[in-house]
């Protein structure tokens, strides 16, 4: 096999897609019938890998032709919920009514952090983002119809986890806005780099899926629950694999299989039937194969209808599975 090199462009650590400063725009409104959904992503690498909020979008839109579905991002590389916070992502989800007096202790807050600290790269992409941000303010606003809350493993010590503690922070702000919260639970410490030939541990698994449920319940959340769906298919299809072996992250098939689970989570609908068969990653070998993947494979992949049917089969399967989890927690909790 090719050894293969870790190539991180400059600004992957900063934003991927869509900045602050994007934020602020009216649409005009569309034909009689269309709706348009306004959606902010909010994480690290695991969304921005393979464009998955794009890919997610042409879900979403090949399941109704009426809709349109606009996605921007607050990406910081390797970054969790209480780094946004720190970072001041929460000004990006209340934008619509963010104040220039907000903004500007914001700004003075970062630029504290860098004098303390002058290495912080994540404050100063940060602090990138809120100057443009402010000087955005005047322009017409968006209000966010539903926002994405990444985690990463920042998930994995039950209620004890600064998932638990900072998306209520965070929930605070989306539904003063009017939004929908979804926590968008990955799983880095269960992806499988080569086929199974065991089942793999279940119980670690579920007890995670636990932890969201009730954190999802307290806050009134919508959940992409993609250990429980992950599992589902290392079950099912023990085959495929779900990480890249020359890279920690998810490969093209976790990132179709999480995107059919956005679809199913976000609609109630099983994404079974959808058209959409490809995935990109954005990281490729090195600068002489662009077209190639961390592992030395194509960087686009385009599925077959097999693995599309399968995928999109098993992420609404894992999710009513995880709902169902929900349930007897809750039914346990009563008792």
């Amino acid at each position: 096999m090719r050894k293969s090199f870790f190539i991180v462009p400059p600004t992957f650590t900063i934003v991927i897609l869509a900045a602050c400063l994007s934020l602020a725009g009216e649409r005009s409104p569309g034909a009689a019938g269309h709706k348009t959904l306004n959606v902010l992503f909010i994480g690290n690498s695991y969304t921005a890998r393979h464009k998955l909020p794009q890919v997610v979008k042409a879900m979403a839109e090949a399941g109704d032709s009426n809709l349109r579905f606009d996605v921007a991002t607050v990406i910081y590389g390797g970054r969790r919920l209480v780094d946004h916070w720190r970072l001041g992502t929460q000004n990006c989800v209340k934008i619509a009514t963010l104040t220039p007096e907000e903004e500007q202790a914001t700004i003075k807050s970062l630029e504290e952090t860098i004098a303390k600290d002058p290495k912080d790269n994540h404050a100063k992409a940060a602090l990138r983002r809120h100057q443009e941000l402010l000087k955005s303010l005047d322009s017409p606003r968006k209000k966010w119809d539903i926002v994405v809350l990444q985690s990463y493993r920042d998930d994995l010590q039950g209620d004890q986890s600064l998932y638990v503690q900072y998306a209520p922070k965070f929930a605070e702000v989306i539904k003063a806005q009017g939004g929908r919260v979804v926590l968008y639970e990955t799983t880095p410490t269960t992806q499988n780099a080569e086929p199974l030939t065991a089942p793999p541990d279940r119980e670690p698994v579920i007890q995670k899926a636990r932890t969201i449920a009730a954190l999802a319940k307290s806050i009134d959340a919508t959940v992409v629950p993609m250990s429980i769906v992950a599992l589902r298919c290392q079950t099912d299809r023990p085959d495929l694999t779900l990480r890249f072996v020359n890279d920690a992250h998810l490969n093209q098939t976790l990132a179709y299989l999480t995107a059919c689970t956005f679809y199913a989570a976000l609609f109630d609908r099983s994404p079974e039937g959808l058209p959409i068969d490809t995935v990109t990653d954005i990281r490729y070998l090195d600068n002489d194969h662009k077209d190639q993947d961390r592992d030395g494979g194509p960087i686009k992949r385009t599925f077959s209808a097999k693995d599309c049917a399968d995928l999109q089969r098993i992420a609404w399967e894992g999710l009513k599975q995880f709902e169902e989890i929900a349930a007897s927690a809750g039914r346990r909790q009563k008792d």
